[in-house]
């Protein structure tokens, strides 16, 4: 049991934590983002994104659930032995057996560097059908977890696994009991996704007037995204009063996926007049730390992802095209350089218009004619794919100088199409 000066200093740090203009941030891509269906990654590829997210900034790492195994307990044993910096967490459920195994293979991580977040579900349908526990018996379960992990832990979470189903008063309870056996942070989960923001920041300030000693204790959000409502859901916690953000590089976890932590990040970065709060990751990390996840995950995001898909930074539409050439603010609500990422891309295609083509062709080397500007659009308007793919632009590229040598020889009026240059 922690001593009174012991819980009075902790007291003190956690306070001290609720009022500073921070938001930390707690990555589960090793552990939930892992669980999704098609991703496997050893020991590793999962030091290489521990590495990176340490590099990056952020608060704390969810690096994986002892017990799932032996090559989970050797993967977590490495990125242990190899990450500095960020707390390094792991899941356990609310048995003595799991918060042994905690301790074990976080035994290399400093107590203050270490932590574990102990779960159990509290919805109705979690307490009948997958525990066959009242309520009163949940409660004392996740009270004993805490109490066992008290010697070894300076910082322990406590997980309600479907609140966002759970009664309301039974919530409260839970976290109360389990704040008052020594949890320094308790975790609302949305656990099936299906909340609203205005619903998810009720349900923030519920807890801090529902439950009395939450000042004990910061308030983490998990989000998963089944309604495409994540990272609204966590901002509107955010804005509620929410103290942790748990989530995954580029959105991955469990059928829709978790929340995309790249994009709460850059949300509070690109707003802070409205939340008044920041992370301490740094935004230029984003983008190469969404390649990576990629890469090892083999789940590439999706070509109109925000942030870090395909089309993000790439353009065809004529008059955007025009408009970012004149201007980049005129089409960008912040520049590629904020995350990281490369230039903006005009791509060439079938709805390009010709102050692309003009600007393309000059980027090439070419001293471009109107009339040559109108023969590139004729041909991507026709027979070229949209966008046109690499060897199109360069046999256009090779069309045009043919068709400039030609047009220097043949008499006025004569220089063929585009198209029938071969």
């Amino acid at each position: 049991m922690f001593s009174a000066i012991n819980r009075q200093m902790k007291r003190w740090v956690l306070r001290h934590y609720k009022r500073r203009p921070l938001v930390l941030i707690s990555d589960t891509t090793l552990r939930d983002g892992a669980q999704m269906p098609g991703v496997r990654l050893d020991a590793e590829q999962k030091v290489a994104i521990a590495t990176a997210l340490a590099k990056a900034g952020v608060h704390s790492i969810d690096v994986g659930f002892p017990a799932a195994g032996d090559a989970e307990v050797e993967a977590i044993r490495q990125v242990a032995r190899a990450v500095r910096g960020p707390v390094l967490s792991v899941l356990a459920r609310t048995k003595k057996s799991d918060v042994d195994l905690a301790v074990e293979v976080l035994s290399e991580v400093s107590l203050l560097k270490r932590a574990v977040t102990l779960f159990i579900g509290t919805s109705p349908l979690h307490r009948r059908y997958k525990h066959q526990m009242s309520r009163a018996e949940i409660v004392r379960t996740a009270v004993d977890a805490v109490l066992a992990a008290q010697p070894e832990f300076e910082m322990i979470s406590f997980g309600a696994e479907d609140a966002s189903r759970t009664e309301p008063e039974f919530l409260h309870e839970i976290y109360k009991e389990t704040i008052q056996a020594g949890a320094t942070s308790i975790g609302f989960t949305d656990t099936v996704g299906i909340l609203t923001p205005s619903k998810a920041a009720e349900a923030v300030r519920r807890i801090q007037d529902g439950v009395p000693n939450i000042d004990d204790a910061l308030i983490g959000v998990h989000f998963h995204n089944d309604l495409g409502l994540a990272t609204a859901n966590t901002l509107a916690c955010v804005a509620a009063g929410a103290n942790i953000v748990q989530g995954t590089v580029n959105g991955i976890g469990e059928r829709a996926g978790n929340v995309a932590l790249e994009e709460v990040v850059l949300a509070l970065s690109l707003h802070g007049d409205e939340f008044g709060r920041e992370s301490t990751v740094d935004p230029k990390a984003l983008y190469d730390l969404s390649r990576l996840v990629a890469k090892l995950t083999g789940v590439v995001p999706a070509a109109n992802k925000p942030l870090v898909g395909e089309n993000i930074f790439r353009t065809e539409a004529g008059i955007h095209q025009d408009g970012l050439l004149k201007h980049p603010d005129t089409y960008l609500p912040y520049p590629p350089e904020t995350i990281g990422a490369g230039p903006v891309r005009l791509v060439l295609g079938r709805q390009s218009g010709r102050s692309a083509v003009r600007h393309h062709l000059e980027a090439s080397g070419f001293k471009p004619t109107d009339e040559h500007v109108r023969l590139v659009l004729e041909y991507l308007k026709g027979e070229a794919h949209s966008p046109a793919d690499d060897e199109e632009v360069q046999a256009m590229l090779a069309r045009i100088r043919h068709h400039m040598t030609v047009e220097q020889a043949a008499p006025a009026g004569a220089a063929p199409a585009l198209g029938d240059v071969g």
